[in-house]
């Protein structure tokens, strides 16, 4: 697969792309290889692994010999489904005074991180959208290679949300505003200080769901606006079969009593991350 090498952008921050992943290799390669073909190009590539193996590892290895700008493996031990932790070690880790986030199972458009530094706002933090592909088109891609996914073809759901019209990203900013539990892990974007203020995900969340809910109220507890990207900052997402949602009642009470109390700082966060090394 060709990739384009990009010049980075004479923009006035600097931007880590962080993507979280476990025991995915062939998403992660097609995720990765969407970050290298993008027309403004992150200043590095964190990936936050939750313990992957030995094959992640090598393909990481690989991604970063052929990598326009520097990647990074931040790793945990698989102790089951935290994926708040190792982002909280990621944005520890990270360089960049911006820092937008998807995860390894995102394909994104080529001008994704275009999109999201123009749309980039001081006190605010960023939600998308994503298209979501079927099994078949999913598989399609694989086969294929093709990571430039088109609005025409078949097997795609949610595809309106794969319009790209940047002149009407500001008008669509304020798009479920009031819902703050409306938020897309997959593709969200922040202001580095104001992810250590709030001081991260909240790593008492285990298991699947409401993790970056609850970022999101704790955000906005400490007055950092929720603004949504529409037509702009777009997200494709590949199949595969659900997580298990075994703990989503304990994590929905967590989340719930985040709200209710006004919380604003994580009281296990990133600086719990820091002794991770």
């Amino acid at each position: 697969m060709a990739i384009h090498r990009k010049k980075k952008s004479d923009k006035r921050f600097s931007v880590s792309l962080l993507i979280s992943t476990y025991n995915s290799p062939k998403y992660l390669n097609l995720s990765v290889r969407s970050i290298f073909n993008q027309s403004v190009l992150p200043d590095e590539i964190l990936i936050a692994d939750d313990g992957s193996g030995e094959e992640t590892r090598k393909l990481i290895e690989q991604l970063k010999r052929e990598s326009p700008v520097p990647v990074r493996h931040v790793w945990h031990p698989d102790r089951g489904f935290r994926v708040g932790a190792i982002r909280n070690k990621a944005i520890h880790q990270a360089h960049g005074d911006y820092i937008i986030q998807i995860d390894g199972d995102i394909v994104v458009h080529p001008n994704f991180v275009a999109d999201h530094i123009r749309f980039a706002r001081r006190g605010s933090y960023v939600t998308g959208s994503r298209v979501v592909l079927t099994e078949e088109y999913t598989q399609h891609v694989f086969d294929t290679g093709n990571i430039h996914i088109s609005l025409f073809a078949k097997g795609l759901r949610h595809r309106l949300n794969g319009l790209r019209m940047p002149v009407l990203m500001p008008f669509m900013t304020n798009y479920k505003s009031k819902n703050l539990s409306y938020v897309r892990g997959c593709n969200m974007a922040f202001w580095r200080e104001d992810l250590i203020k709030t001081n991260g995900y909240n790593e008492d969340f285990e298991g699947w769901g409401c993790e970056d809910c609850e970022l999101a109220i704790r955000l906005t507890n400490n007055g950092i606006k929720k603004r949504f990207i529409k037509f702009g900052g777009i997200a494709y997402h590949l199949y595969h079969t659900k997580n298990t949602r075994q703990l989503l009642n304990r994590n929905r009470a967590i989340k719930e009593f985040t709200l209710l109390r006004g919380i604003k700082f994580a009281p296990h966060g990133i600086v719990d991350a820091r002794s991770l090394g």
